[in-house]
């Protein structure tokens, strides 16, 4: 498809404004959408709804909405080409949640596998919230009519759902959604717990010697490397299976380095993991420095910021007003007459 092709289409992301934006975030979601952003009509949400979910602190949560803003920013999401949005500042988003929800059934909520995983982790907050968080991120894609939609593994159930909405929706009513499609990205790999290769590298682990935060300093970076699970082997080579934490390593190494993986074992043969993991860290820090030093630019200028976020906030608002107006009056609600 040519790029010409794909800025008459809309790709819409977002990360929920909690924990440590790190390295698995960078990798799996922003590297990609820096260089999406230039193809397709893009819009991209900090969703502090979402987070709400898990109990916050509110003060805390106004800083986190502002800095994953900022990092959004520092990582080369762009302005002037990008539309960046917080949730909270565009109603219509719960409004739509609402509409959706009445088409969802329990047992399709009861089938989401996060809803299990967090209600483990969260056994004290299990609140409706969580429950139905799937619907809500059905419609923050549906309410822009988004036509991709960049997801993880852990969020393709999710998708589904919003696919399975918006054409339950076009059935009953008629046509009014887009039908959402993933991309999966062509590089970019899941990366792994430092500490726990087997699990996924989480912003919201509570140990963080299990994450590199994109705002690390340098030591910090280094130490967390230098104590990342590997294996009892001597030699650097790549498997999933037997070597989860030495594959993880090179994954990564393969993915900010943009070698391919056999590239990356050739480079290392008959080297220790130290100099891999020492090689590791540094190209890591080399990555992460500019990322920092946009951001530490940014952070403190709350006018900027907030300028980003009204403007976002008005062009989806508009986006989601027309929206919301085709399905009121679908459902058969008496919308009414715009004011003189």
């Amino acid at each position: 498809m040519s790029t010409e092709k794909k800025k008459n289409k809309t790709i819409l992301s977002g990360i929920q404004p909690s924990g440590h934006l790190c390295i698995g975030n960078y990798v799996g979601a922003l590297k990609n959408w820096v260089d999406l952003q230039y193809e397709y009509n893009s819009i991209f949400l900090v969703v502090d709804l979402h987070a709400i979910t898990v109990r916050q602190t509110p003060s805390e949560l106004r800083k986190q909405c502002l800095s994953f803003l900022a990092q959004y920013i520092a990582c080369g999401i762009d302005p002037d080409t990008s539309t960046m949005v917080m949730q909270s500042h565009v109603s219509q988003h719960a409004e739509l949640s609402w509409v959706l929800s009445t088409l969802t059934s329990m047992g399709e909520l009861n089938r989401m596998t996060q809803f299990k995983d967090k209600s483990k982790r969260h056994s004290q907050n299990i609140n409706a919230g969580l429950f139905t968080y799937p619907v809500l991120m059905a419609a923050d894609i549906l309410l822009y009519q988004a036509d991709v939609v960049p997801v993880g593994a852990d969020q393709k159930q999710h998708l589904e759902l919003a696919r399975d909405l918006a054409q339950r929706f076009n059935s009953r009513y008629s046509p009014t959604f887009s039908v959402p499609e993933p991309y999966i990205p062509k590089s970019g790999a899941r990366v792994m717990s430092l500490q726990n290769p087997m699990k996924k590298m989480s912003k919201s682990d509570d140990n963080l010697n299990n994450l590199i935060a994109l705002l690390d300093p340098p030591d910090v970076i280094t130490r967390k490397i230098k104590r990342a699970v590997t294996d009892s082997g001597t030699d650097i080579r790549y498997d999933e299976v037997s070597r989860p934490g030495l594959a993880n390593l090179i994954s990564l190494y393969s993915s900010l380095s943009g070698m391919d993986i056999p590239t990356v074992e050739n480079h290392f043969a008959g080297k220790q993991y130290s100099v891999l993991k020492k090689d590791l860290a540094d190209l890591i820090v080399e990555t992460l420095i500019p990322i920092q030093e946009t951001y530490h630019s940014i952070i403190q200028d709350k006018d900027y910021l907030e300028s980003i976020l009204f403007n976002g906030a008005n062009t989806a608002k508009y986006l989601a007003r027309r929206t919301m107006s085709k399905v009121y009056r679908k459902v058969g609600f008496v919308v009414p007459k715009k004011e003189k």
